[in-house]
């Protein structure tokens, strides 16, 4: 997945940094990410949500506000306003590439951030929240023990996360003022609330009270025992997933046609996890699957392997060959399925007495009422199968370097 690094100017003039996650196929969508409150655009959820969505054709900008992570200025002068005008910004910088975001993510305080901004920002259709707070004072809760300092003295110096940081009276009075439950009714674009029941950070109390406040389409889904930083990778990856599956049903991600010669269009296969072997499948916007390894052989387990997934193309278009057949014959076949089983076995022909060749085992179950003549027909129908004569023929494979864009 390409990542290009770029910046745009903040609320206060500072020079921002952020990521503009591209899809490795067509641009179909562009989606705005804010991160939690004093994290950064690199923590874990928001990389893997941004790989997702660029593996389906959504880029996704992600990047520090105002004085955190690579971004300038001071952070002990930002308040939950100049997020969101930060994030008008990110908006403005995206749309004057021709990207403007139709889909907006928001973590934590990130994501009550979104919900104040999302009225403002022309062309979003949908909304998707994680974690996040109905109230936005609910964050000081976070350095409670430092509010009397910050009334009196005007500022504190308050740890966060295992980091030092300064707060100012100025932010304090800002997010406490802040109301969302109107901003909420009144926005046009559909809205995702995904939230841990067990979220010891922002109760699940906050995500029914900004599903309630929300008007249709809406939806609700919980991230059962994840933390509130999603920091488990399986966690990252089911919010990716329901935002994926969702987002599909408010943004038009209907790709160009397919280039010439490719009449089922590109499957892109991307690394996700680089220090194991799991991999992103797509077919198009709308088809996502997981290859993977056994942890036996330095995987995660997390998706089928790639001979599982060879075994899947001949089990599928077997039985898809059979119906067809059946229904062209009306004939009274009321079911398929197809067992398949690989293996590595000694070849008749093989010129070396260690020669090995891939040997795949076809069970085919039917179910109906069939004659003998009509079942030994559908045997011999299953070898016409497209996959079972690519298999058994082979087939040319060209490899070829992609030319960087």
């Amino acid at each position: 997945m390409p990542t290009e690094k770029l910046t745009f100017t903040g609320h206060s003039g500072d020079t921002l940094a952020a990521r503009l996650d591209l899809p490795e196929g067509p641009h179909l969508a562009t989606a705005l990410f804010a991160h939690c409150f004093t994290c950064s655009k690199d923590i874990p959820a928001a990389r893997r949500i941004a790989q997702r969505l660029a593996a389906m054709g959504i880029a996704v900008l992600r990047f520090d506000f105002t004085g955190l992570g690579h971004s300038g200025g001071e952070f002990r002068n930002t308040t939950f306003s100049s997020n969101v005008a930060d994030l008008r910004l990110a908006a403005e910088a995206l749309a004057a590439r021709g990207m403007a975001p139709s889909l907006l993510i928001g973590h934590s305080l990130g994501g009550a951030a979104v919900l104040k901004a999302v009225r403002s920002i022309p062309g979003v259709k949908a909304v998707a929240t994680i974690g996040a707070p109905f109230d936005p004072g609910h964050v000081t809760h976070n350095f409670a023990e430092a509010l009397e300092t910050i009334a009196a003295q005007g500022e504190a110096e308050v740890q966060l996360g295992g980091r030092p940081f300064r707060i100012r009276k100025a932010f304090v009075e800002d997010v406490t003022a802040e109301k969302l439950a109107p901003e909420i009714a009144a926005m046009k674009a559909a809205l995702l609330v995904l939230h841990a029941p067990l979220d010891a950070q922002v109760g699940i109390e906050n995500a029914t009270q900004i599903f309630a406040a929300a008007k249709h389409p809406k939806s609700f889904v919980t991230l059962d025992d994840a933390d509130h930083l999603i920091t488990r990778a399986a966690d990252a990856d089911y919010a990716a997933e329901v935002i994926a599956a969702w987002v599909g049903r408010y943004l038009d991600l209907r790709p160009p046609a397919p280039p010439p010669g490719v009449p089922e269009g590109i499957t892109r296969v991307s690394e996700a996890d680089p220090a194991g072997f799991l991999q992103d499948v797509s077919a198009g916007p709308s088809h996502h699957i997981q290859a993977d390894e056994p942890l036996a052989y330095g995987g995660t387990n997390r998706g089928l392997t790639p001979y599982q997934l060879l075994a899947a193309g001949l089990g599928a278009c077997t039985s898809m060959t059979l119906r067809m057949y059946a229904r062209q014959k009306g004939w009274p076949l009321t079911h398929v399925s197809v067992d398949v089983m690989h293996d590595k076995v000694h070849g008749q022909d093989a010129k070396g007495a260690h020669d090995r060749i891939d040997s795949f085992v076809r069970r085919i179950h039917l179910e109906g009422d069939l004659d003998t003549a009509q079942q030994e027909r559908l045997l011999e129908i299953a070898d016409k199968c497209p996959v079972h004569r690519t298999l058994e023929t082979g087939a040319r494979i060209v490899t070829e370097l992609a030319v960087p864009a």
